[in-house]
């Protein structure tokens, strides 16, 4: 391999800095309330069902908001259409700390995820925008940063304070989190410098090139919404667990961007898959310790590193103009796998148990290397 040799013009301007900030408030309001709104809906009597219910909720209302992101932005640009995800994150969560039954935490679930997909394709899109091209992937580096620290903080913390103080004060904490960094979002741009193409969702998910990359990605979200919904239900006390493959996986992506303008970022995408799989297939073993602890540092390698490839191979593969639905193509397979991955293990885990469905979702990853190394026979 041989050193690509580019001029290194500057990545944090200020739009980029106001978008880290909104990433960071939108991503701890998320991530604290990640694990936590789930043990609550098992526990008002819906068990490991519910559970999946809750974050498979979550993540149709990010699907479906996803679809509506591109057209938004071209009607009322940036400004207004992140404050509107924002909004969506931090009010619903409010209605939380009133204990309501499933019914209504699954109307908040679908809300908040609309709030989710609002943010996260904003955030692509803009990285994909704003930041020069031959430095286009360290930037996705440093975006998987800014939405990876939150992880760190508010996985583990979330379900730590939830053991202390009660589910009321989480919510209304993560309800605040997202609302505080509104202000953020008048240093956004008002408006995409690009005409974006509409009606190009359709014709993306018919792209191979495009498609391949994305379906990869999203199985390997799929366990990563079983592993986020399930392990406290499964190992009991998961705090340092997560706290583990929070802390790998945004400094995985960074390390993955960095790689990837200097080398051939392609290389990665195979191992990352690998990675993932092995992680998975330990938490066979779950609750030992020790397969715990390696098993989330593995994912949490693949699972980083995937995020920063199969984005810089979608956009490297689409013009410009196309940049808004390659991050909704994105964050379809995130948000869709997450989802379906959360929704199928609950359904499964009550006639299976938890080592036999751990070990059919590592089944799934480890199918996955197939297109992944197709992917690879592409790029050369």
């Amino acid at each position: 391999m041989t050193t690509v040799e580019t001029p290194r013009q500057p990545i944090v301007t200020r739009p980029i800095a106001m978008l880290l900030v909104f990433s960071v408030g939108s991503m701890a309001g998320f991530y604290l309330l990640m694990p936590v709104v789930p043990l609550y809906a098992a526990g008002v009597g819906a068990g490991d069902v519910g559970a999946g219910l809750a974050t498979g909720t979550l993540m149709l209302g990010t699907v479906l908001a996803e679809f509506a992101v591109v057209r938004l932005l071209a009607r009322f640009g940036y400004r207004t259409v992140v404050g509107l995800g924002l909004l969506l994150l931090g009010v619903p969560a409010l209605l939380l700390a009133a204990h309501p039954p499933l019914a209504v935490v699954l109307v908040v679930c679908l809300f908040r995820g609309a709030g989710l997909g609002i943010v996260v394709v904003c955030g692509a899109a803009l990285i994909g925008e704003l930041v020069p091209a031959e430095r286009r992937s360290e930037g996705l580096g440093l975006y998987g940063l800014a939405v990876g620290i939150p992880s760190i903080a508010c996985l583990p913390t979330g379900l730590w304070l939830q053991e202390r103080i009660g589910f009321t004060p989480v919510f209304l904490l993560g309800a605040g989190l997202a609302l505080v960094v509104l202000p953020a979002v008048t240093g956004l741009p008002a408006r995409s410098a690009r005409q974006e193409r509409h009606g190009g969702i359709l014709a993306a998910l018919r792209d191979t090139d495009l498609v391949r990359p994305a379906f990869v990605f999203a199985t390997i979200t799929m366990a990563s919404g079983v592993l986020l919904t399930f392990l406290p239900l499964a190992a009991g006390s998961v705090a340092t667990a997560l706290l583990v493959q929070s802390c790998v996986t945004p400094l995985a992506r960074w390390c993955a961007g960095w790689f990837g303008d200097r080398y051939d970022q392609g290389v990665l995408l195979l191992p990352a898959v690998l990675s993932t799989a092995v992680g998975t297939a330990l938490m066979v073993l779950v609750p030992h310790q020790g397969a715990l602890l390696a098993g989330m540092v593995l994912f949490g390698l693949g699972f980083g590193a995937a995020q920063n490839v199969t984005l810089s191979l979608m956009f490297a593969r689409a013009s410009p103009a196309n940049f808004g639905q390659v991050s909704v193509v994105w964050n379809l397979a995130y948000d869709a796998g997450i989802g379906i991955g959360a929704i199928g293990f609950g359904l499964l885990v009550h006639p299976l148990g938890y080592p036999a469905s751990f070990a059919l979702m590592a089944a799934v990853l480890f199918v996955s290397l197939v297109p992944a190394f197709r992917d690879r026979k592409r790029n050369r």
